[in-house]
């Protein structure tokens, strides 16, 4: 049923955070482990969030808080992937932006100004500053010709006690009201996979994405050709599985396992 994969050939990895990493401020079993057989081994590596909320210093901090020391450059949001699909589309475009640092910092390293009267794009991400008047606002902009971005595809997030409304859902009422659908940069979209190697400076053949959702970490792995891991310390069960036509290539109980399989295999 289950084939492997040699995580000693592979060269880089691609990590989904929440439910991998951490939940809420709670690093996961096994991951200290897995962070230290990274850096043992010399593999290149990279954290993906869809949250865009966080820039990379505030994840880097987060994880520092919990006992982790992950330098800057190896995170990778859908907030910068927005602004790289941006950069890339429109050099110089201007945005009405609903998000929080993240986002806003992205964008502004891009080279993209914000403009609240005749922008090129409305850009949605999660956060505080979502409110009727933020969304009246994006959507009489839309209706004017601004084209609508969402920075993740993802409908709600997991948080202490319950799930948000996340991106995907915070945008709808944009859609519904203007009759526009939006156009969403983060994971799985293979834009941000695709960026996500070239960080890494890997072949999709030589590297393995690892998350908890199907729906997003596996699927973009499998579509961007490179190993899938599913691994059953977030969203999933093995349960999961069966409701989907299309699998991982391997399945673990959290990331700790990585590296003692790797460790196990190594002659």
């Amino acid at each position: 049923m289950e084939t492997s994969i040699n995580f000693n050939e592979k060269k880089g990895f691609i990590c989904d955070m929440d439910g991998v990493i951490y939940h809420g401020n709670r690093i996961l079993p096994g991951v200290a482990e897995f962070i230290q057989w990274l850096h043992d081994e010399d593999k290149e590596y990279l954290f993906l969030t869809n949250n865009s909320g966080y820039t990379p210093r505030e994840l880097n901090q987060k994880l520092a808080r919990m006992g982790l020391d992950v330098p800057e450059e190896h995170f990778y949001t859908s907030a910068l992937a927005t602004a790289a699909f941006l950069r890339e589309q429109a050099p110089g475009c201007s945005v009405f932006a609903i998000g929080e640092a993240g986002l806003l910092n992205a964008l502004y390293d891009a080279g993209i100004t914000m403009n609240d009267v005749n922008p090129d794009y409305v850009v949605v991400g999660e956060g505080r500053s979502y409110s009727l008047d933020t969304l009246t606002k994006a959507t009489n902009l839309v209706m004017h010709g601004a084209k609508l971005i969402g920075a993740n595809s993802d409908v709600s997030g997991p948080i202490e006690n319950g799930i948000a409304p996340a991106c995907r859902a915070l945008i709808a009422p944009i859609e519904m009201a203007t009759g526009k659908q939006a156009y969403f940069c983060g994971k799985p979209n293979p834009l941000m996979m695709r960026t996500g190697l070239k960080k890494l400076n890997c072949h999709s053949g030589e590297a393995v994405m690892v998350g908890d959702r199907m729906d997003t970490d596996v699927i973009s792995g499998l579509e961007s050709g490179m190993s899938t891991v599913l691994v059953l310390s977030g969203v999933s069960t093995r349960e999961t599985l069966k409701t989907y036509a299309y699998r991982p290539s391997v399945v673990l109980d959290g990331v700790g396992d990585i590296a003692a399989m790797a460790r196990a295999e190594k002659p």
